[in-house]
C-alpha cells in the first residue's frame, strides 16, 4: 500500500551536541577536514549515503546514536575543539580584508554573481568548473574576511546525474532536491515571515523566495521560484541549472540579475561593487540603473554612469557561440515594457548588447555586461589577450592591446582540494600554520624539507584508494545495468596501483578533445601493455544534456574501456562531481589537458593536483602558459596559432603520444636504489613548489580586491555622491563631446628634426601636433604621440606602441590648438608615428571609455 501522506521525523539533538547544528549550517566543514571527519564518525554508512551531507546526517542519524554520542567524551571534545576552531575562525580580526577596510574605510560590501556555485558534492546547484571557480572565490573572500556576498538561483533539480548505459551512452538522470535537505534557511523578512522579492515578466509579477547559505564569514543568498502563488510556467524558471531553451534561458538570466539586484535591496543591502561573474547576471546592470533613475532623479544615461563605475565583469569564455545571445524579437517581448519604463527607445537599448549599431546582430549578454560595466577581465593571462581580439569591435579604432580587458589568473581553493594525508606532511615538515604563507613562493621552497620516502608512500596510499574507489564505483554501475556476472567479477583487475596513472576529468565539451589519445590505437595499445612499462588512464566527465557530441566522445572512450588490449587500463567512472574530482586530483600521477588552444580560458582542474604532489601534461594554454618552467610537468605539441583543427589536432597527438614513451614513461620508472623514482619526485616537489603558491585563490581574490573591487568601489563613491552630482555632470559632458567630436581633427604633426634618417638611439626627438578642437574645451583632449618600430610587413604597422602625452602650448583664435612633446627610441630599427586624441576627464575610469579616437 503506498502512503497517501508522506512526512519526515528529524531526531531530536541532545543539548551536548547542540553545536552540531550549528556547524552543519555553515559550510566551513567544506574545507575543514576535521569537521568533516566528525559528522562521518556520527554514521560512516549515512554519511556515504547521504553523499557526505552533515545536514542530512543530523536529520537521519538514530536517535540512539546521539543519545550515545552525547555520553561519549571524546566525541564530545572533538566537537568543543572543532567548534571552538569555527568560532575563532569568525571572530577573528586581523584578516587581510580587516587590515584592508582600515585603510579604506568606505569601500563597502561586494555583490559576486554567478549562475552557478560549486561548495561540495551534497551541494548540487554547480555544473562544472564555472560553478567550482565561484565556489572557491567565496571561500576565500571568507579566509580573507572581505566584506562579500554572493547571488545565485536556487535550483529544484540541480544539474542532473549521469548515467552511463550498457551502450556507454551518457543518461541524464534528473534531480529532485528537498530545500530542507541543503545546508540554507529562508532569510526572514522584519515581520518574521520568509523574505520574498518579485521580477515584472510578460505582464505578471514573480514571486521569489529568498534562501542563504553560510560559507564561513559571508553570505550566499540564493531565489527560488518554485512556489504555488506564481504562474505554473514561472514556476519552472528556477527548475534546471542550464536546462530548457532560450525563453527558459532569458527568464532564468532576468531572474538571476535583476531578482538578485531587487533581493539585495529588499534585504537592506547596499553594496559598492557588483562583480558579474560570467555573463548569464548582466541584466542585473539594467535593474540597477532603473533604481537609480528612480532614486536619484536621474535620466537613463547619467544612470548608467554610476552603475558602470560600480561593475565588474568577468568573462570566462573565448568561443563567440559560448556567449549567451537572444533575438532581437526575444528582447522586444521581455523588455519594451523596461525601455517605456526608464525612456529609452528600444533600438538604443539594443545597442548595449550589440558590437555595431548600425548592423542588426542578436542581443549578446557579455557585450551587456562590457558596456555597462568599467572594469573587465579574463581569467588567465592568455585569455586575457584572446577576450580583447574577441570583442575589440565593441571599442572599434582602439588598438587591440589597449581594449579595456585585463586578466586575473584563476586560482583553486587549497585547503578544499588538499588530501588529509598530504595536509598531515604539511602540518609535519612545513609547520602547521603553513597556511598562513601560502602566497609566499619562496616559503613553499620549503617543500624539499618533506622526505622522498614519506612523498612518494603518501602519494601511493592515494593513488591505491583511488583504485578501489573506481572498482567500487564501476561495480555498481555494472550491477545496476545488469552486466554479466563474468564483467562485473571482471572489475578487480581494473586499474594497477603500482602503474603509472594518467587522469582526464572534466567537462567533455568536443573542444576539450577527450578522445585525442585515442588517435592512434595501436601506438596506445603499444603504451598501456608494455611489458616491463605499463600505463594506465582514467577518465570522468559529463556532456551537456544537448550536446549529442560531446556524448559520443564519452562513448568511444567507453567503447575502448571494453576492447581486448585496452581493457583494464582504462576506466571511465560515471557521474564526475567534486568528490569524484578530489579522488582523481588526490590519486593520478599526471593530469591530462589537451584542449584545442587557445579555447581553454584558465581551466582550474590541473592546478587541483600539484598540492596534492600531482604533476600536469597539458597543451600551452589557459593557465599552463603561465605556470610551466619545463621541469614541473610537461607541455604537449606546439603553441599553435594558425592551420586547420585537423593539423592541430594530428600535431598534437603525435606530440602527446612521444612526450608520454620518450620523457614521461622512462622517468617514473627509474628507480636508481630499486625503490624510489627520484627524478619524478623532483618534478613532483617542483611542482608543488612552483604552482601551489600562486595558482590559488587566495592570490586571486587578494588581486580581485585590489585592482578591480576598490578602484571601482572609489569611482561609484566619487559618482555617487551628493546625489550622483558628478554622474550627472559625467553624462552630460560625454552627450556634449559626442555631438562636437567630428571637428576634432590632427591638422599637422611633424618631427622637430632636419634629418630624420639615422638617429641615434637614446636622442631625444621633439614631436609637434596642430589639433582642430573646434567647440570642445581643450581641457577635455588628450593628444597622444603613438610610436615604435615598425613591422617589414606592409600591414603589420606599428609594434609595440609606446604612448606619449604631448602637452598643449598655446590655443589659436581658430580653435586649433598646438601640442608638443618628446619620443625616445630605445632601440635602432625603422620607427613609425602616429598622433591621437581621445577625451579626457577625471571622471573617466578607462582610458577608451567613450570608444571615441580621432587619428592622424
Amino acid at each position: 500500500m503506498q502512503p497517501k501522506i508522506e512526512f519526515e521525523v528529524s531526531p531530536r539533538i541532545p543539548t551536548a551536541l547542540e553545536p552540531l547544528r550549528e556547524l552543519a549550517y555553515n559550510i566551513w566543514w567544506s574545507w575543514e577536514p576535521k569537521a568533516r571527519a566528525l559528522f562521518r564518525s556520527m554514521d560512516v554508512g549515512l554519511w556515504n549515503r547521504t553523499n557526505h551531507s552533515p545536514v542530512r546526517v543530523l536529520q537521519l542519524v538514530h536517535q540512539s546514536r546521539l543519545e550515545q554520542l552525547a555520553e561519549d567524551e571524546e566525541f564530545l571534545t572533538r566537537l568543543r575543539g572543532i567548534h571552538e576552531r569555527f568560532r575563532a575562525y569568525l571572530a577573528r580580526d586581523n584578516t587581510y580584508g580587516a587590515s584592508r577596510r582600515q585603510a579604506r574605510p568606505d569601500s563597502g560590501t561586494i555583490a559576486y554573481f554567478s549562475a552557478e556555485f560549486g561548495f561540495h558534492e551534497s551541494i548540487p546547484i554547480y555544473s562544472g568548473g564555472l560553478g567550482i571557480l565561484s565556489g572557491d572565490h567565496c571561500k576565500a573572500a571568507s579566509d580573507l574576511g572581505l566584506d562579500f556576498l554572493g547571488v545565485t538561483l536556487l535550483y529544484r533539480h540541480g544539474y542532473f546525474k549521469q548515467q552511463i548505459d550498457r551502450a556507454g551512452w551518457q543518461q541524464a538522470k534528473e534531480l529532485d532536491q528537498n530545500f530542507y535537505h541543503l545546508p540554507i534557511q529562508p532569510v526572514l523578512a522584519s515581520d518574521g515571515q520568509p523574505l520574498m522579492t518579485s521580477v515584472h515578466l510578460l505582464g505578471r509579477e514573480v514571486h521569489l523566495k529568498v534562501w542563504k547559505m553560510a560559507v564561513g564569514r559571508i553570505t550566499l543568498y540564493l531565489l527560488d521560484a518554485d512556489h504555488a502563488i506564481n504562474h505554473e510556467e514561472d514556476r519552472e524558471i528556477t527548475a534546471q541549472l542550464y536546462g530548457g531553451d532560450k525563453e527558459v534561458r532569458i527568464r532564468q538570466e532576468v531572474v538571476l540579475g535583476m531578482g538578485g539586484a531587487r533581493a539585495i535591496e529588499a534585504m537592506g543591502i547596499s553594496p559598492s561593487v557588483w562583480h558579474m561573474n560570467e555573463g548569464h547576471s548582466a541584466f542585473l546592470s539594467l535593474e540597477r540603473i532603473d533604481r537609480h533613475m528612480e532614486q536619484y532623479g536621474l535620466d537613463f544615461d547619467s544612470a548608467r554612469q554610476a552603475v558602470a563605475a560600480s561593475n565588474v565583469f568577468t568573462t570566462h569564455t573565448p568561443v563567440a557561440a559560448g556567449n549567451d545571445a537572444f533575438s532581437a524579437h526575444l528582447m522586444r517581448h521581455y523588455f519594451e515594457s523596461y525601455c517605456g519604463k526608464v525612456g529609452i527607445d528600444f533600438d538604443y537599448f539594443m545597442h548595449f548588447g550589440q558590437e555595431d549599431q548600425a548592423v542588426q546582430q542578436d542581443f549578446s549578454m557579455t557585450i551587456l555586461a562590457l558596456r555597462t560595466s568599467r572594469h573587465a577581465n579574463g581569467v588567465s593571462a592568455l585569455h586575457g589577450e584572446v577576450s580583447r581580439g574577441m570583442w575589440k569591435n565593441v571599442w572599434k579604432g582602439i588598438p587591440e592591446d589597449e581594449v579595456p580587458i585585463g586578466s586575473v589568473t584563476n586560482g583553486i581553493h587549497t585547503k578544499t582540494w588538499l588530501a588529509d594525508e598530504v595536509r598531515d606532511l604539511y602540518d609535519r615538515y612545513l609547520g602547521d600554520d603553513w597556511e598562513e604563507s601560502l602566497t609566499d613562493i619562496d616559503f613553499w621552497r620549503r617543500v624539499i624539507d618533506i622526505p622522498a620516502e614519506e612523498l612518494w608512500e603518501t602519494h601511493g596510499k592515494l593513488k591505491a584508494r583511488l583504485v578501489d574507489f573506481t572498482r567500487e564505483k564501476l561495480t555498481a554501475q555494472y550491477e545496476r545495468n545488469r552486466e554479466t556476472p563474468a564483467t562485473i567479477r571482471g572489475v578487480k583487475n581494473i586499474l594497477d596501483p603500482e602503474i603509472l596513472t594518467i587522469g582526464f576529468a572534466r567537462r567533455f565539451a568536443t573542444y576539450k578533445r577527450a578522445t585525442l589519445l585515442f588517435s592512434d590505437p595501436e601506438r596506445l595499445k603499444a603504451i598501456l601493455n608494455h611489458p616491463e612499462r605499463p600505463v594506465q588512464f582514467l577518465f570522468a566527465g559529463k556532456a551537456h544534456p544537448a550536446d549529442d557530441g560531446g556524448k559520443a566522445f564519452i562513448q568511444k572512450v567507453i567503447e575502448y574501456t571494453r576492447q581486448a588490449g585496452f581493457a583494464h587500463r582504462i576506466a571511465f567512472i560515471e557521474d564526475y562531481d567534486a568528490h569524484i574530482g578530489r579522488r582523481l586530483y588526490e590519486g593520478v600521477d599526471l593530469w591530462l589537458n589537451n584542449p584545442l588552444r587557445p579555447l581553454e580560458a584558465s581551466g582550474t582542474s590541473g592546478m587541483k593536483l600539484p598540492p596534492n604532489g600531482g604533476i600536469n601534461l597539458s597543451v600551452l594554454d589557459g593557465w599552463w602558459c603561465e605556470s610551466y618552467n619545463g621541469d614541473n610537468g610537461w607541455a604537449i605539441g606546439e603553441e599553435i596559432t594558425e592551420g586547420t583543427t585537423e593539423f592541430q589536432n594530428d600535431v598534437d597527438a603525435a606530440s602527446l603520444y612521444e612526450v608520454i614513451e620518450q620523457r614521461i614513461v622512462p622517468l617514473y620508472y627509474a628507480r636508481p636504489d630499486g625503490k624510489l623514482p627520484q627524478a619524478w619526485i623532483h618534478i613532483m616537489r617542483e611542482s608543488m613548489r612552483t604552482v601551489t603558491p600562486v595558482y590559488n585563490t587566495s592570490r586571486m581574490v587578494t588581486e580581485y580586491n585590489e585592482h578591480f573591487y576598490e578602484p571601482a568601489a572609489t569611482a561609484y563613491r566619487e559618482l555617487a555622491a551628493d546625489n550622483c552630482a558628478r554622474a550627472k555632470e559625467l553624462a552630460a559632458w560625454k552627450h556634449q563631446i559626442r555631438q562636437d567630436w567630428p571637428q576634432v581633427k590632427l591638422l599637422d604633426a611633424k618631427l622637430g628634426l632636419e634629418d630624420i634618417h639615422g638617429i641615434p638611439v637614446g636622442d631625444r626627438i621633439p614631436v609637434q601636433a596642430v589639433v582642430h578642437m573646434g567647440q570642445v574645451d581643450p581641457d577635455c583632449l588628450e593628444v597622444q604621440a603613438y610610436s615604435g618600430e615598425v613591422g617589414e610587413i606592409t600591414d603589420e604597422g606599428i609594434l609595440d606602441p609606446v604612448i606619449t602625452i604631448l602637452q598643449r602650448q598655446e590655443v589659436r583664435p581658430d580653435g586649433t590648438a598646438l601640442f608638443t612633446g618628446e619620443i625616445q627610441p630605445a632601440e635602432s630599427g625603422a620607427y613609425g608615428l602616429n598622433i591621437r586624441v581621445i577625451p579626457n576627464s577625471r571622471d573617466l575610469t578607462q582610458a577608451h571609455e567613450m570608444r571615441l579616437i580621432s587619428w592622424g
